[in-house]
This record gives C-alpha cells, sequence and structure tokens, in this order.
C-alpha cells in the first residue's frame, strides 16, 4: 500500500493519502480545502488516480475539500451514513467495508467527538480523526459532543485494537506525525494508564475552552461536503484560499 501523510498548518490538519499499488486507485481522508492542488500533484506524482474522499465527521474547524475534488478529477464522496448528507456517494457505517483497489478500509462508529464521527481502520493502522489524539482527544462541547459517549467510543473500539496499531490523528499542535494504541492508552492524560470515565469527564467538563473562531461556517459548508460560504469574513479567508 502506499501512504502518504500531509499537513496543513492554519487548521493543523493532517490528511492522509492511500493508493492500491496494484489497480493504481487512491482515496483521500480529512482532505482540506486550501490544500487540494498540493494533494492532487501528489497523488498524480505517485502514479495514483483518486477515487475516493473520505471525512471522519463534520469537521468545525475547517473547509473539506471533497466537493472541489469531485468536481476536479470526479471521486466519489464517501461519508458516515449516520450525518445524512446528500452530497454523499458512498454512505459509510460499520461492518460495511469500503473496498479501494486491494485497500479494505473499515469504519467504526466512534461518537462523542460529534454525534457522527468515525475513525477509519486499514491493516496495521487506524486513522482516528478528532476522536483520539496524540496525548490527547477532541473537544465534547458542540455538534453533539458527548464526553462520556467518547470514553466508550475510545475504550471499546479504539483501545480494543492491537497495541501496536499505529494512530494517525487528525490533528497535531506539537509536531507529531504517529503514536500507536498501546501508547495512548498507556500514557494519554486525559484517557491513558487507568483513567476511569468519571476521571475523564471530569477533565473534559474543566477545559472551558473558547468558541471555535470557524465553526459558524465550516460546518454549514462541510454538511455540503465542502463549500466555502460567500461572506466570509477577511480574517478568515485563508480558510478557503490555495495554501501558499
Amino acid at each position: 500500500m502506499v501512504f502518504r501523510q500531509l499537513f496543513e498548518p492554519l487548521s493543523s490538519t493532517y490528511t492522509y493519502i492511500l493508493g492500491c499499488e496494484e489497480s493504481g486507485k487512491a482515496l483521500l481522508i480529512d482532505g482540506v480545502m486550501p490544500t487540494w492542488q498540493r494533494d492532487l500533484g501528489v497523488i498524480k506524482q505517485l502514479g495514483l488516480k483518486l477515487t475516493h474522499t473520505l471525512d471522519t465527521h463534520i469537521h468545525a474547524d475547517h473547509i473539506t475539500s471533497a466537493r472541489t475534488l469531485k468536481q476536479e478529477v470526479g471521486s466519489r464522496i464517501a461519508h458516515p451514513r449516520i450525518d445524512g448528507l446528500n452530497c454523499t456517494d458512498d454512505p459509510l457505517e460499520e461492518g460495511t467495508a469500503l473496498a479501494v483497489g486491494s485497500i479494505k478500509l473499515h469504519p467504526l462508529f466512534t461518537p462523542g467527538h460529534t454525534e457522527g464521527h468515525h475513525a477509519y481502520h486499514v491493516n496495521d493502522r487506524v486513522f482516528t480523526g478528532d476522536a483520539l489524539l496524540i496525548d490527547g482527544c477532541g473537544r465534547t462541547d458542540f455538534q453533539g459532543g458527548d464526553a462520556a459517549l467518547l470514553y466508550r467510543s475510545i475504550h471499546k473500539k479504539l483501545f480494543s485494537l492491537p497495541d501496536e496499531t499505529l494512530v494517525y490523528p487528525g490533528h497535531d499542535y506539537n509536531g507529531r506525525w504517529c503514536s500507536c494504541v498501546g501508547q495512548e492508552k498507556a500514557r494519554n492524560p486525559r484517557l491513558g494508564n487507568g483513567k476511569s470515565e468519571s476521571d475523564f469527564i471530569k477533565i473534559m467538563n474543566e477545559l472551558n475552552l473558547p468558541y471555535p473562531k470557524f465553526i459558524d461556517f465550516a460546518v454549514p459548508g462541510n454538511q455540503a461536503c465542502g463549500v466555502c460560504p460567500e461572506s466570509l469574513p477577511e480574517e478568515l479567508k485563508a480558510y478557503c484560499q490555495p495554501m501558499k
């Protein structure tokens, strides 16, 4: 399997390219609007053709590039069925794998950060979106978030994977690229080292995080699979412009 991990600095988002060497087909997980041209360039350099884009959830901190990539190269939009997006070509749900060439991607329903969040398990790695981060996790105070539900999602779904499973998160703000299930179980300060569900709920309730600055534009844009609003304020236009 061909694999690339790419970073978008404005929202500190990781985008992932997975390619099948036999068929030349590729899928892209959590694409970001400012980097769609870069991502297509990387896919072309690898000798691959993008056939599917996937998002782990309806993002609040960036606009997905799914719709733009579909318009450019005809890729199909795959998204969790539970979110009920009319623009989805291939609804995803746990228990039904998505096959892209020889790649078998297994959705894992992991609500708690958002009510429709999914992680994606492929071979020896899991793409955890905003549910499980390196030494952290996504916030639980908007979009149907629920701390108790996130704790159970992580412990029952993600922490049940083999310890050596590589963890590739949706974001990192400290220059880290990858972790593993065993490491997060052992030392994640919010979830690991025997933290109980009540411990986790207390931690999340006391975070007192600011209101996300882009959420009011990102959520409706992503409910349309990646539409930048015309009324975007000047200070937020970089979220929809090509990365320099």
